[in-house]
């Protein structure tokens, strides 16, 4: 083989002019391989992009006994001519001089052959299923959404702020943690009552991990102003929907001095962002999901971008949901925490616009949100989508302290003295929200199980690799 610098099949393919007529090196993987007595067709893939080039073989160049390890799923370093096809579905390819066979995918092993796999399938093989088509596209789109999540925050000024995936403080107040210990389950140290002695933990004290940055992002945020976090967060909820992870991605950018207003304007803008940054910069991957999962795909994805998300109170929200005349599968009443279903309705048939619900009932809200002059509702906002349901939630924090230590109290919260010394010290009116990552990518990529967004997914009774 010549000392040739490599190309990746995306450059010759977008750039087919630039490199035709000369001889290139290409490296990849067989999708796969068909012909004649005389000539061999190979797609070849290196995950740069969802086309593949097609090298073709002349067998009185290279002879069948070489190709015969040649099947899908082995892999290939190729040189030869880049040349125009004159076949269908391509517009350059490669006429080979010379290969080398790095490693083999027998037939009779390799679970990823030519023909229709199911999801439920290729999630019990999420070591292997990156290599096919439709996880090459879904992780391409994931990988261009994380990085227009970065230049967003970064083009407008924000810091990312790093905060703990282990802590002592439970952010949403619920429980659902999973706890992190160096204690000997079978023979754990206890106090004279009776109960674990986290005294003797590694951390001194009962530690899980997060499942939010935002408390910590709080203290960013009346530090430097405006702050986001991009990280791994857990749930340990025994939950098996299919919107549902135990462990998953979240974005929660928080900002001094910001009212609700511009929590929300700030949220219209960011997820509009990220949605047409991918749309930009993955067409070929979303016109591929499009066209095998989910043709609807583009239209929703412009209908996000191009109408004004409409802002709604909550109560007025559940007037128009009673008002309905649909037969809602969970009830609705002033005070329920709003199922999918609900939140799909305002969206999708009655306004057909994005919403950004408002002025939740405060029992149903967490205790850092900042409680309405009508004592009854806090300036809570969630953005909801098509098919989605909430995909942000977010709310303009409680700046007073008295109000807020009232409401830790209220429901009994401990440790949380270093919480409360923002308010203390300084305090501002300073709002924030959370995205779930993987259900941004949900919502891009048009795939119906959040477990089929994210390269290994966690939930209960899985977690494997």
């Amino acid at each position: 083989m010549e000392k040739i610098r490599r190309t990746t099949i995306k450059e010759l393919l977008t750039h087919p002019s630039e490199h035709e007529g000369s001889k290139v090196d290409v490296k990849g993987w067989v999708r796969t391989r068909r012909g004649n007595k005389n000539v061999q067709f190979v797609a070849l893939n290196d995950g740069s992009t969802i086309k593949n080039l097609q090298i073709v073989f002349d067998l009185s160049k290279i002879s069948e006994e070489q190709l015969k390890q040649v099947t899908t799923g082995s892999s290939l370093h190729v040189q030869g001519l880049l040349v125009a096809s004159a076949g269908k579905g391509q517009s350059v390819e490669v006429q080979a001089d010379d290969f080398e066979l790095y490693g083999t995918a027998p037939a009779e092993t390799y679970p990823l052959q030519k023909k229709g796999h199911t999801l439920e399938f290729l999630r019990e093989k999420a070591h292997l299923r990156p290599r096919t088509n439709t996880f090459g596209a879904v992780l391409r789109i994931r990988h261009a959404l994380a990085f227009a999540v970065h230049k967003f925050f970064n083009d407008k000024g924000f810091y990312y702020f790093h905060t703990p995936l282990i802590t002592a403080s439970d952010c949403e107040g619920a429980g659902a943690q999973f706890q992190v210990t160096t204690l000997p389950l079978d023979n754990l140290p206890l106090t004279e009552d009776g109960k674990v002695d986290y005294s003797a933990d590694f951390f001194g004290k009962m530690t899980s991990l997060t499942v939010s940055g935002q408390l910590e992002g709080e203290l960013g945020a009346t530090a430097l102003g405006c702050i986001y976090t991009f990280g791994p967060t857990f749930r340990a909820e025994n939950s098996n929907t299919p919107r549902h992870l135990s462990e998953f991605w979240m974005i929660e950018p928080e900002m001094a001095f910001y009212e609700i207003e511009d929590n929300m304007d700030l949220a219209e803008e960011f997820i509009k962002y990220c949605i047409g940054y991918a749309m930009e910069h993955c067409a070929d991957d979303i016109a591929f999901l499009a066209e095998h999962f989910d043709k609807e795909l583009p239209e929703r994805l412009d209908f996000v971008l191009k109408n004004d998300f409409v802002r709604l109170p909550y109560t007025e929200g559940i007037k128009i949901l009673e008002e309905s005349g649909k037969k809602f599968e969970f009830p609705v009443y002033w005070g329920v925490d709003l199922a999918s279903e609900h939140e799909r309705y305002l969206v999708e048939e009655h306004f057909k616009r994005p919403v950004i619900l408002t002025d939740y009932p405060k029992e149903i809200k967490a205790f850092y949100m900042k409680l309405n002059e009508d004592g009854k509702t806090v300036r809570a906002m969630d953005v909801l989508f098509p098919k989605i349901g909430e995909i942000i939630g977010g709310s303009q924090r409680e700046e007073d302290f008295d109000k807020l230590n009232g409401r830790i109290q209220e429901l009994g919260l401990t440790g949380m003295e270093w919480y409360l010394d923002t308010r203390r010290y300084g305090t501002v009116p300073h709002s924030g929200f959370g995205l779930g990552f993987e259900r941004l990518v949900l919502f891009v990529t048009g795939m119906q199980n959040i477990r089929d967004v994210i390269p290994f997914p966690r939930f209960p009774n899985n977690c494997e690799y």
